[in-house]
């Protein structure tokens, strides 16, 4: 991992620059643009420095950063977007903080980037209506039940792109329309003590890293509509690579941690551990690679996950008919703790997660491959999972042949629910090799008639220890279609059990 020490001795040594000396007013109205921006090139033309946001509310436009320059929020300070849609240009919307191939540059200070995006939504519907802005999208109902312009035309709070040596540090950030950070092609990144608080609009990720190198993500708060942290990967030639997350606390409509809606490239040696989640819609962790990427190495450790509909997710799958699936192998998740309830977690959050379009009972969690392309060598050590299960009994009878009816869904966007209703509540695993279950407690509350754990595809299934606090069917266990699995031990309420169907 770089060392970031260098570039905050180069700020620490280095000129302020107060944008009030070059002309900017704290009223919360006068548009601040050009001094502030005066202010970064004074600060860049001179080698570097920190431009300083003082105590205040300085309301601006789209801002560029440029390289050396430390853009500083002082405590009490307050950045306010402009409310104005045509200041973030005519058609495609910039981002209010934007930084193209520079490098040493930095958001640092204890004070707050406000996007005001409930107060430029309402401008972006005027143009809308009056014909002044176009969108192709904006008359179409989303699942929200409501207008939803599309995303090129809702800003961004923050775009860096190419960049080297980047530190965003202690500010706060909130009330966006649009992904809150979007990091894309950075390398030598440190992300430490961030606040992000984001429920005002749709498609508010809390932060996305998309194909990004050599990065630390500690000490953070995500509270968000959309994905809490999320990587992506755009380009087929490149990888989110040597990514370290840790320490950090997500409320999420959405995912808490995810990687994979963009899997172009892949993702490569991340690391995440000691992360809490809480009233997050779908799941703590999900690691997908639909569009040929590669996912591999991936070490995920320590996460607790409270209120939270769906425990942990990995999913192959094939968007892109031109090309061949991706890999999705070499994984370890260790030391989880999950809740999962039946009803919806995100319930009562301002723009909460969509209604499942079909009756169902709790989701499993899943590893799921697809027909010739298996997910690979992923271990699963002292884990567990407790659902609240349900007092209904509606369940459909289970029958083996029945496993081929569940659906591929090879091209479908990823998601825990993208199989439908399954006869199973704990664990689903289907097209993978080399699964191994060390030490996993499956737990429910009230009822469930499902079974606890199906594989049905699966090579070299290793399960070490599968404790159920409880099983209302016989058998608990059913594995179908993977001949060479090795059951060591299982254990329902407390006793050794052999409530298992192995089918050839």
């Amino acid at each position: 991992m770089q060392c970031f020490t260098l570039v905050n001795n180069a700020y620490a040594q280095s000129k302020t620059y107060n944008i009030v000396k070059y002309g900017a007013l704290a009223d919360g109205k006068t548009d601040n643009t050009k001094a502030i921006q005066k202010t970064i090139d004074a600060a860049s033309g001179n080698g570097g420095g920190m431009v300083l946001i003082p105590k205040g509310n300085f309301v601006t436009g789209v801002l560029y950063l440029k390289s050396n320059v430390d853009l500083h929020v002082d405590k009490g300070g307050a950045l306010l977007a402009t409310i104005k849609r045509i200041d973030y240009g005519p058609q495609k919307a910039s981002a209010l903080i934007v930084a193209n191939d520079v490098n040493h540059v930095a958001i640092t200070g204890h004070g707050i980037i406000d996007g005001r995006g409930d107060l430029l939504i309402k401008d972006i519907y005027r143009m809308l209506r009056v014909g002044t802005l176009k969108d192709d999208e904006w008359q179409k109902y989303n699942d929200w039940h409501q207008m939803r312009p599309a995303e090129d035309n809702r800003p961004h709070l923050i775009d860096f792109k190419n960049c080297r040596d980047v530190i965003i540090k202690n500010i706060t950030i909130k009330n966006g329309l649009c992904w809150i950070q979007d990091y894309r092609n950075c390398e030598n990144m440190l992300i430490d003590s961030i606040k992000v608080e984001s429920n005002t609009f749709l498609n508010n990720d809390g932060i996305d890293l998309v194909d990004c190198k050599n990065v630390k993500l500690a000490h953070s708060f995500f509270n968000v509509a959309d994905d809490g942290i999320c990587l992506k990967s755009h380009d087929p030639k490149s990888a989110c690579e040597n990514i370290e997350i840790y320490d950090c606390r997500v409320r999420s409509s959405a995912s808490a941690f995810k990687m994979g809606t963009a899997s172009h490239g892949g993702f490569k040696k991340i690391k995440v551990h000691n992360i809490t989640v809480y009233d997050t819609y779908r799941s703590a962790i999900a690691l997908e690679t639909v569009d040929g990427g590669t996912l591999e190495d991936i070490d995920i450790r320590n996460v607790t996950a409270t209120n939270t509909g769906n425990a942990i997710f990995l999913r192959l799958g094939q968007r892109k008919k031109s090309a061949d699936p991706g890999v999705l192998r070499r994984v370890y998740i260790g030391n989880v703790k999950v809740q999962v309830p039946a009803g919806k977690p995100d319930a009562g959050y301002h723009m909460d997660g969509p209604e499942v379009p079909f009756k169902h009972h709790v989701f499993p969690s899943a590893i799921a491959g697809i027909p010739g392309h298996n997910v690979e060598d992923v271990t699963l050590e002292n884990i567990e999972i407790t659902y609240e299960g349900t007092t209904a009994k509606d369940y459909k009878n289970f029958n083996v042949a029945d496993l081929k009816d569940i659906p591929e869904v090879i091209g479908d966007y990823p998601e825990f629910s993208m199989f439908g209703e399954l006869p199973v509540w704990g664990f689903y695993i289907r097209h993978a090799s080399g699964i191994s279950f060390k030490n996993v407690k499956l737990n429910y509350q009230k009822t469930d008639l499902r079974k606890a754990l199906i594989a049905d595809d699966v090579k070299k299934l290793n399960i070490d220890g599968l404790i159920l606090n409880k099983s209302q069917t016989t058998p608990a266990v059913v594995i179908n279609n993977s001949p060479d699995a090795l059951i060591k031990q299982l254990n329902i309420a407390g006793k050794a059990s052999k409530s298992i169907s192995v089918n050839p």
